[in-house]
C-alpha cells in the first residue's frame, strides 16, 4: 500500500474528503518523525513500536572503484510489530480465503 493509497483508504472510511485525509495521515506521519527525532519511543498498542537504534562507526567500501570510506556512527528507526499484529498477519495469511478481520475486532478464539 502506497502513502497515496492510504489517504484514500482513510477518506472512504472515515468518509471525508480527501484533502482532510491527507491532512490527518501527513500530522500522524509527522508526529512520528517529531518524535523519533527527539529520541522518543512511540508505542501503539496492537499494532507496534517505533524507536531509533544507534549504528556504530565502520569502514565501508565503495562498491564501483573499491576503495574504503568511513562511515560514521547514526541513528536508524526500527519498527518492532506487536504480538497482537503478527497474529492477525499469520491468521489472515495462513487461511485461504479468509477476509481480514476489520479494525478494532478480535479475530475469533481457535482451539
Amino acid at each position: 500500500m502506497t502513502k497515496a493509497e492510504l489517504i484514500e483508504e482513510v477518506s472512504r472510511v472515515v468518509e471525508m474528503t480527501r484533502k482532510d485525509s491527507e491532512v490527518i495521515v501527513e500530522a500522524i506521519f509527522d508526529s512520528i518523525v517529531r518524535s523519533l527525532r527527539g529520541g522518543d519511543k512511540i508505542e501503539i498498542r496492537g499494532f507496534g513500536s517505533f524507536r531509533t537504534r544507534q549504528r556504530q562507526p565502520r569502514v565501508g567500501r565503495n562498491p564501483k572503484t573499491g576503495t574504503r570510506v568511513e562511515v560514521p556512527s547514526k541513528r536508524i528507526p526500527y519498527f518492532k510489530p506487536s504480538k497482537e499484529l503478527k497474529d492477525l498477519v499469520n491468521t489472515s495469511a495462513g487461511e485461504p480465503g479468509a477476509a481480514p478481520p476489520s479494525p478494532g475486532v478480535e479475530p475469533p478464539a481457535t482451539q
